[in-house]
């Protein structure tokens, strides 16, 4: 009695579902809120007849027009994309997915109260894959590729859409329903094929791809319209913000130029906070591809020279979604259409400017920057500890990439290989004697991080030959130095290397007067850099140096350290 009684009701649900299958909905757009979705339909009843609006499962709102018999609905389909009445998207649903509608008053597709999948065991019986094979057969191209699609959105399919399912495509069918607990025959049933492109759809709808023209900036390209919106100019970009908070975001580069200026930029956005340092470089004489990734986002830039001007644009996307992501930038590739219009070389001047912006953006800052120095013919340098502790990367002068040779703890100091050989022209020479108490001393370093292009000397005096503590490796000086000058070289009156200036410690509540600073000196750092492979060269000047010629000396020899996480 109670299997006659479950097989009943399956068979009502069999059959309200079957009713279903017999209407058709031309959905075309799906918005995350009840008020955008209202607003949005709206505007198309505006213009269009059988507008509704209906909740979705996944919290998202769909607009369909409908219902409509399945041949109409796709008569509509066709007849409206060509007139660009709809997005270019839309699709053809069968409202299985509707739940609760916000707008229109078309015959609902099945009571709310089934809109959640049924249980398995009230499920209709599968059909056999003679009748699954006989199904497939009635698809048209575009259904087939369709299929393909979304078996590649899937993660399932990776070869070409050709709309012909062959021994790939069967694979990936076969593995789609091992991932969902189908029996794996490699053939979908027509409940299947609906359950994947379903989700297919709804995917791509809440994206709302569609094709936007910036005449300003000479660019034509889909973007995510139901995520993204223009916000300003800022040569040479349009900025285009997220509408919902989610953190998409887009850039469509415009400015004149060549070669050189393609270059340029392909330097100048991986300075940007919106370009991680992980990720591929793909970089040609007329185009370049820029991705980077860290643990929040994940960005990608495509510029190419085209008619005298450079083009292209940026999707930032938030890390975790990279089936959409993968989607919508796969779908801009392929519509970017570059047109004659150029912005203007001047950015626009905007109430938010500073040093560390660029047109709006936000360049990328390192942890900490520190001073450093040559100390060999091939390029080593020397800094302080504190300069590369916990660094995920270290730069020399903002562009060369360096490793971490050696340290030392008791010296507070470190030693520097960069990854491309340099040839400085000016390397350390160490001081061989005993420096003359009170003499005059100059540290060259960088004490405003970076923001002045060349080091700048720091005048002082040699206090004494050793630490507060008597220790015989430091050298104590009267000078106030800044942090970014730790590491710098300790310089006296004929250019010789005194020593290495160290990073301030800190000694519990302890604080020495702020013209107390100190240095690994000559003899400790000459042994140091002996251990660990670098012959110290012997200064050999008595003469005392001009200051504009130790001024130079020091910008020959002295770097940039920066710290990057």
């Amino acid at each position: 009695m109670v299997r006659a009684i479950v097989l009943a009701l399956g068979a009502v649900v069999w059959a309200t579902f079957a009713g279903a299958q017999q209407l058709g909905w031309v959905q075309i757009e799906a918005r995350p809120s009840q008020p955008q979705a209202m607003e949005r339909a709206q505007d198309y009843a505006a213009q269009l007849p059988n507008v509704n609006s209906f909740a979705l499962p996944s919290g998202w709102y769909a607009i369909a027009l409908g219902p409509y018999d399945p041949v109409t609905a796709e008569q509509e389909l066709r007849r409206l994309r060509a007139r660009g009445a709809i997005p270019g998207d839309s699709f053809v649903s069968d409202g299985l997915g509707f739940g609760r509608r916000i707008f229109g008053d078309g015959l609902l597709v099945q009571p709310e109260t089934i809109a959640a999948e049924p249980p398995r065991d009230l499920a209709p019986p599968e059909e056999t894959i003679a009748q699954s094979r006989a199904a497939e057969r009635q698809l048209s191209r575009e259904n087939r590729a369709e299929v393909q699609e979304a078996l590649q959105w899937d993660g399932f399919y990776t070869a070409a859409i050709d709309a012909s399912f062959g021994p790939g495509t069967r694979r990936a069918m076969e593995a789609w329903q091992l991932s969902n607990a189908y029996e794996p025959t490699g053939v979908l049933s027509t409940a299947q094929r609906r359950e994947l492109l379903t989700a297919y759809r709804e995917a791509l709808a809440s994206l709302g791809m569609n094709p936007v023209v910036d005449t300003r900036a000479g660019i034509e390209i889909d973007l995510p319209t139901a995520m993204v919106e223009f916000s300003r100019y800022e040569a040479p970009f349009s900025h285009y913000d997220s509408t919902d908070g989610g953190g998409v975001r887009v850039l469509l580069i415009s400015q004149a130029g060549d070669e050189d200026t393609l270059s340029g930029l392909y330097d100048i956005m991986q300075t940007l906070e919106i370009v991680p340092l992980d990720g591929p470089r793909n970089r040609g004489p007329r185009s370049f591809t820029l991705t980077g990734a860290n643990d929040d986002i994940v960005s990608t830039t495509y510029a190419e020279v085209s008619g005298g001007a450079v083009k292209g644009f940026t999707l930032i996307w938030p890390a975790g979604d990279e089936k959409l992501r993968t989607r919508a930038l796969q779908q801009m590739r392929a519509s970017f259409t570059p047109t004659a219009a150029v912005l203007p070389d001047m950015p626009v001047a905007s109430a938010d400017q500073g040093v560390d912006l660029l047109s709006g953006l936000r360049i990328r800052q390192p942890e900490r920057t520190r001073s450093g120095f040559y100390v060999s013919a091939d390029g080593k340098v020397v800094t302080s500890a504190d300069a590369v502790a916990g660094c995920a990367r270290v730069l020399l002068n903002g562009e060369t990439e360096a490793q971490v040779a050696a340290t030392s703890a008791e010296l507070g100091i470190a030693l520097l290989d960069p990854a491309a050989r340099l040839a400085p022209i000016s390397h350390a020479r160490l001081q061989a004697g005993v420096p003359r108490l009170q003499s005059e001393v100059a540290v060259a370093g960088f004490p405003y991080g970076g923001v002045l292009t060349s080091p700048t000397l720091t005048y002082g005096t040699l206090s004494d030959i050793r630490g507060l503590g008597g220790e015989e490796d430091l050298t104590r000086l009267a000078l106030v130095a800044e942090a970014g000058e730790a590491g710098g070289p300790v310089l006296d009156s004929t250019g010789s290397v005194l020593g290495v200036l160290l990073a301030p410690k800190t000694d519990g509540s302890r604080r020495l007067p702020p013209e107390v600073s100190f240095a690994a000196d000559a003899t400790a750092l000459a042994t140091f850099l002996s251990e660990n492979g670098v012959s110290p060269a012997a200064s050999e000047r008595v003469e005392t140096m001009a200051p504009e010629d130790l001024t130079t000396l020091a910008a020959e020899m002295t770097v940039l350290v920066t710290c990057w996480d």
